[in-house]
């Protein structure tokens, strides 16, 4: 009996034993595979996309040979802190031509600009505008404004608009508050570069400069005498855009001693300049390379 006993046993654990092989190696098979999909999943990603730590979506490059560069679909990367941002790069190819910005059916001409002083030059990609609004697509069908910061470095006197940087924000129909500013400094001090500039969408209003629009841009105008501002209003069909700034001395002087918060009048400025004008001094350049940052 114990002898047969025995038997059995042996038998029971030579079947155990072949079976957990079978188990181990498809377990390696599965564990292989599953390894081949990822390592292919991460080559296809930094093929098109260097992201670090965001939750959005943005419009993305191939980081491949000048020759080779080109559109891809928009992603959607789910990443985690510290520092949530997603980085994107362009480069337009070579032989490209810069333009002057024209102020096509606007009430005042780019050539007359009230400025008491030559401003340098800058340089800025209408490829960056248009993914701007592409990025902001989200809220702007549901009529909620979209800001970004605009940075540029400086060389043989003349701004080149690098980076876009779009922050955390709150936002309604009307207004954008952008909120973590250090996350936008840090990239700024990084990579040494001077904020010339923002960008936010009038997402059913028509092309134009708020009241709350112009105290935001005195507070940059006042650092850089070069920065301007970018309005993108996709519902107006006259203008989709506009790249402006505050006249100099008439709207400064008028910012600076306006104290009022809100929507609100300004007084006439002194010089019977508008407040605000179109910039003069800003050209697209086709083959400028940016980045844009989304920290949302």
């Amino acid at each position: 009996m114990c002898e047969a006993l025995c038997v059995w046993l042996l038998v029971l654990f030579k079947h155990l034993g072949n079976y957990c092989d079978e188990v181990r190696s498809c377990a390696m098979a599965e564990r292989n595979h599953l390894s081949l999909r990822v390592i292919n999943g991460e080559q296809a990603t930094l093929s098109s996309l260097n992201s670090l730590q965001s939750g959005s979506s943005c419009l993305a490059r191939k980081f491949l040979a000048p020759s080779e560069w080109q559109n891809i679909t928009v992603h959607t990367v789910t990443q985690f802190s510290p520092s949530p941002l997603i980085s994107c790069t362009q480069s337009m190819p070579q032989g490209a031509t810069v333009s002057q910005i024209t102020a096509a059916n606007s009430e005042q001409s780019c050539d007359q600009s009230t400025s008491s002083s030559v401003l340098r030059d800058v340089h800025i990609s209408a490829r960056l505008m248009e993914d701007f609004l592409q990025l902001a697509k989200d809220n702007t069908e549901k009529d909620l404004e979209t800001c970004g910061t605009l940075g540029a470095f400086l060389k043989n006197e003349t701004f080149y608009v690098t980076t876009l940087i779009i922050p955390k924000q709150e936002s309604t129909s009307n207004s954008c508050q952008a909120t973590n500013d250090e996350e936008v400094f840090a990239i700024q001090n990084e990579q040494s570069l001077f904020p010339v500039g923002w960008i936010h969408t009038h997402p059913s209003q028509s092309c134009f400069m708020s009241s709350v629009d112009l105290h935001t841009h005195y507070s940059r105008q006042v650092m850089v005498p070069e920065a301007f501002a970018i309005v993108m209003a996709p519902t107006d069909t006259s203008r989709s855009y506009g790249i402006f700034r505050l006249s100099d001395p008439g709207g400064m002087s008028v910012l600076k001693e306006c104290q009022e918060t809100g929507f609100h009048t300004h007084e006439e400025t002194g010089d019977g300049s508008p407040i605000y004008e179109h910039c003069s001094n800003v050209y697209t350049n086709s083959n400028l390379r940016f980045e844009i940052f989304d920290l949302r």
